[in-house]
């Protein structure tokens, strides 16, 4: 027990680093014998276009699937880097998929946005193949992942008004920026060109064809405030979407996704209140 909580406590230390640097330290002690990994598949032409399909070496039949876009500003971050997430995730019964997508400075918005629909898209046509239900295939995103995410399942122009859109059972957002506009200054001003900006909010898109939607924030979250959450709370409330908001006490913007760790689980509840909210989608 001494030596468990030597780890934790190094664990927690290590979310004061850069997030891929905690992160990694934390894929490091994350069990890989429960999964097995399909790496590489492509969804698309482009060099990152591609995903990694983790399986649980005993898959429920019609097992539910989660899709997990990785935060890191749009200008960096790899699939590599959350294979805890898959690691939690699949020691649970889920089937997982880790896509990457394309970075400032190759694209500008909406090219990554096109990219998590496009691999949405692979995941509704072949996730079946690795023992997947694409009939409950949620979408859970950290950071500009969660972003990127809302923006596909929320502007109709990605995944159209029909089956695929439908077919989504629900939208898992941590510590997501869904209305940080006005961007005056630094690299955003070049992410974001100035004629798409108010396009590049989801609070713009929220409707009532939006999937059920738990959104999760730290409120000591000085990267992304925790008023974006609240805001598209707020916004799908009232469109008559379900929605849940959790803000966590006395957690911040990395730790969020680092509690996804079961060795991390006592920083905040997100891996339990992401479970215990699919499983209502599927009882409903």
């Amino acid at each position: 027990m001494k030596n468990l909580g030597n780890l934790a406590g190094l664990l927690v230390a290590a979310t004061t680093l850069s997030a891929c640097s905690a992160f990694g330290l934390i894929n490091a002690v994350s069990s890989s014998s429960h999964y097995e990994r399909h790496a590489d598949l492509p969804y698309g032409d482009q060099p990152r276009q591609s995903l990694d399909v983790y399986q649980p070496r005993k898959p429920a039949d019609q097992a539910p699937v989660v899709v997990f876009f990785y935060g890191g500003g749009w200008n960096s971050g790899a699939k590599e880097d959350y294979e805890f997430v898959a690691s939690s995730l699949t020691e649970r019964g889920f089937v997982v998929l880790l896509p990457d997508y394309r970075l400032y400075p190759e694209v500008k918005f909406p090219a990554f946005v096109a990219d998590a629909a496009a691999a949405l898209k692979w995941a509704l046509d072949y996730v079946g193949e690795y023992g997947g239900d694409p009939e409950r295939i949620f979408v859970m995103g950290h950071s500009a992942g969660a972003h990127i995410a809302a923006m596909a399942l929320l502007d109709k122009q990605y995944l159209g008004e029909g089956d695929n859109r439908e077919r989504l059972a629900g939208f898992i957002g941590l510590s997501g920026p869904y209305d940080f506009l006005p961007i005056r200054k630094g690299y955003l001003v070049d992410v974001f060109p100035e004629n798409s900006r108010e396009q590049s909010q989801p609070v713009s898109h929220a409707g009532p064809h939006a999937p059920p939607t738990l959104l999760i924030h730290g409120k000591d979250d000085s990267v992304v405030k925790p008023a974006n959450s609240q805001r598209l709370a707020q916004e799908l409330d009232a469109a008559g979407v379900p929605v849940e908001l959790k803000i966590y006490d006395g957690v911040g913007h990395a730790r969020v996704a680092a509690a996804l760790a079961p060795p991390l689980d006592f920083i905040a509840s997100t891996l339990e209140d992401a479970i215990r909210f699919m499983e209502k989608q599927r009882d409903n």
